[in-house]
C-alpha cells in the first residue's frame, strides 16, 4: 500500500512540475511580447525559475522513492 501511495506522490510531483514550467514559459512569452527589448533578462530569469521548479520536483520524487 505504501508503494502505491509513493507512486501517486511521484506522479503528482511530475504533473505539478509540468504545470509549473508551462506557466513559467507562458508568462515569459507574454512578458517578451510586451517588452521585447528585455528578452535577455526575461529568458535568463525564466531558465532559473524553471530549474528551481524542476529541482523541487526531483526532490519530491526522490523523497517518495525513499519512502517506498
Amino acid at each position: 500500500m505504501v508503494g502505491s501511495i509513493a507512486a501517486l506522490g511521484m506522479g503528482l510531483a511530475v504533473i505539478g512540475a509540468g504545470i509549473g514550467v508551462g506557466n513559467v514559459g507562458a508568462k515569459a512569452m507574454e512578458a517578451i511580447a510586451r517588452q521585447p527589448e528585455a528578452v535577455g533578462d526575461i529568458r535568463s530569469n525564466m531558465i532559473l525559475i524553471a530549474a528551481l521548479v524542476e529541482g523541487a520536483a526531483l526532490i519530491a520524487i526522490v523523497f517518495c522513492f525513499l519512502v517506498a
